[in-house]
């Protein structure tokens, strides 16, 4: 058996005003044929996943294209083309196949086009044809369309946030491939999308965590292939944004409505406790200096790269030179000029420079800082995270810049910090900070939980703001919850 794998999968925050362009998606990932599977193999990511249940299952993998890029704005029309013929081209060349396995995301956004998802797996129709199984790994921030679910046989939303599991996730996606050529199932799918967007959830925590439960159930269930709980992404302003369920029965349509249906009242009737407690940066600060243990991890949420954001923002760092914090990191800001000149400079040296808020003011102005370079790397490292464990992270050249009693990290690939390995690599042990602060929402929990005396979220102005209400959202379907309180849902 052969059958045919591939990504195209980007995170698009359409309130950004930095392009998504080709350049975007190579600096991450650009990759065909054999290259695919040596980059992805002993790495929990969704290639890896598919690699290891097709050895498994004696399944012969084609790789065809590979290709992401760090969430960010609109995707132009030039660059879906160009994204589109490589991965039909690869289709294509991939000789007789048995099926097609895709890693996508759920969320993108092309010039004219709400939903890249849906275009993505009619394209690859237009190649093979319906009669030839098409499944693919979501993530849980999908905006899910009746598209999707007309153009692929299966599709299987990652569950945890953060996403641990997409490897696991990958191999249900294969599973299924397989057992349809083999006769073995006829996957139905049904989606049910609710009037609601919710703020980023932790899914070890209620409510997310209750509603996972609750597929888990269903799961259970004898025909009841998959259920998963699509958050949806709520900085995307389109038609279909929301929080959505999808089951996978195999054959039974009525059992498939029945279940996303039992799993979405139970999202409206917790939809209250999805609203988040919120503090600001300098609030966070001073309930983390009477905190006690060591370290107390401070998150940056409404700078989160991982989704969308510019990653140099300066509304945290701000707040930390302005209590003069000593025993604090803060890793890492993203400022290739800063980093540069770092560099030039030399270890030892006194730098004076305009730290982050280079790509916009809405993240906050740039910082006038005097600061000692005190070690510079190629910002190169192995990631230990539960997330892609294993897999090479480059961030460019990077330094770590001391200031009064804070060390900053800074790089010159913009991303969130998944792990301590970006501290590691400059000499900063986190477990020996008071204070440790860096920006992403909630991906970072999967590595640091384990280590933080406690965690604390700090909102700001922000691409990734917690507060729905600061957005100029247009072409959101209303009403929708809690932008209008007087929403109801029906089925």
């Amino acid at each position: 058996m052969r059958i045919a794998i591939g990504i195209l999968a980007h995170e698009t925050n359409t309130f950004s005003s930095v392009p998504t362009t080709i350049e975007s998606f190579k600096q991450l990932e650009w990759e065909h044929g054999q290259a695919i599977l040596d980059k992805s193999r002993n790495v929990r990511d969704c290639i890896g996943g598919m690699i290891d249940r097709a050895e498994e299952l004696g399944i012969e993998l084609v790789p065809t294209f590979s290709t992401f890029a760090e969430p960010s704005g609109i995707i132009t029309k030039e660059t879906y083309d160009v994204l589109i013929k490589e991965l039909l081209d690869g289709i294509r060349q991939a000789g007789e196949i048995d099926a097609v396995c895709l890693g996508l995301h759920g969320a993108g956004v092309v010039e004219g086009i709400d939903d890249l998802e849906g275009e993505i797996l009619q394209a690859v129709r237009t190649v093979i044809g319906y009669s030839i199984p098409l499944t693919a790994a979501l993530d849980l921030h999908g905006n899910l369309t009746q598209k999707m679910i007309m153009e692929a046989d299966a599709l299987f939303g990652v569950h945890l946030y953060p996403h641990v599991d997409l490897y696991e996730r990958a191999i249900e996606a294969i599973d299924v491939a397989y057992r349809m050529v083999k006769d073995e199932c006829k996957p139905v799918m049904h989606l049910t999308k609710l009037p609601l967007i919710i703020p980023t959830s932790t899914t070890n925590l209620s409510p997310a965590k209750d509603i996972n439960e609750a597929c888990y159930k269903w799961e259970k269930e004898p025909g009841v292939l998959d259920c998963a709980f699509f958050h949806g992404f709520p900085y995307t302003d389109t038609p279909d944004v929301g929080v959505s369920i999808i089951s996978i029965v195999d054959g039974d349509k009525e059992l498939a409505k029945r279940v996303t249906e039992d799993v979405a009242k139970l999202v409206w009737e917790k939809r209250d406790e999805f609203a988040p407690y919120i503090l600001s940066p300098a609030d966070g600060i001073q309930e983390a200096l009477a905190s006690d243990g060591l370290p107390i991890v401070i998150n940056e949420t409404s700078d989160n790269p991982g989704g969308g954001t510019p990653g140099d923002g300066t509304h945290l760092l701000r707040a930390m030179l302005e209590a003069k914090l000593e025993n604090s990191c803060f890793g890492f800001i993203y400022d290739p000029e800063v980093a540069q000149i770092a560099h030039e400079a030399g270890v030892g040296s006194t730098i004076e420079v305009k730290l982050g808020g280079k790509t916009d003011t809405l993240h906050g102005e740039p910082l006038s800082v005097t600061a000692y370079v005190k070690s510079l790397s190629d910002g190169k490292f192995i990631a230990s995270t539960p997330m892609g464990k294993g897999s090479k992270v480059d961030y460019g050249k990077s330094a770590r810049l001391q200031v009064g009693g804070i060390d900053i990290v800074v790089c010159s690939v913009r991303a969130q910090v998944l792990d301590e390995q970006i501290f590691l690599l400059h000499g900063i042990n986190v477990l020996e900070y008071k204070i440790v602060a860096l920006k992403s929402s909630q991906h970072f929990k999967a590595s640091f939980e384990p280590i933080a005396a406690r965690i604390i979220s700090v909102d700001s102005p922000g691409l990734t703001c917690l507060r729905f209400t600061q957005f100029d959202y247009r072409r959101l379907q209303r009403p929708i919850y809690p932008l209008d309180k007087d929403t109801q849902f029906l089925l």
